[in-house]
């Protein structure tokens, strides 16, 4: 079993920056892929950036440019790095590691941008 606990939402202002970070415990497997996703109210969950444990990234086009995703293996810890936010950003943003067939998320972590 996997757990995700993420940390590092809460309120910034539009042009702000806040950095998540998630925390992996329990069975790792060593190739993962670890990643942020996002669901505004009203809306499906969406992805925001992955990376695998060998540093392969992959941005929605909505976070490139602006947001920037990065792991630590030793820590089994993933980041994301957000700048320049925007009330549109304003979202659930929730952890995922796949790995091994199995798919597993944190309970999620608030970050509201007022417009």
């Amino acid at each position: 079993q996997v757990q995700l606990v993420e940390s590092g939402g809460g309120l910034v202002q539009a042009g702000g920056s806040l950095r998540l970070s998630c925390v992996a415990s329990g069975r790792i497997f060593s190739f993962n892929y670890m990643g942020w996703y996002r669901q505004a109210p009203g809306k499906q969950r969406e992805l925001v950036a992955t990376i695998t444990s060998s540093g392969s990234i992959d941005y929605a086009a909505s976070a490139r440019g602006r947001f920037i995703i990065s792991r630590d293996n030793a820590k089994n810890t993933v980041y994301l790095q957000m700048y320049a936010l925007k009330p549109e950003d304003t979202a659930v943003y929730y952890c995922n590691l796949a790995q091994g067939g199995g798919n597993y998320w944190g309970q999620g972590t608030q970050v509201t941008v007022p417009s």
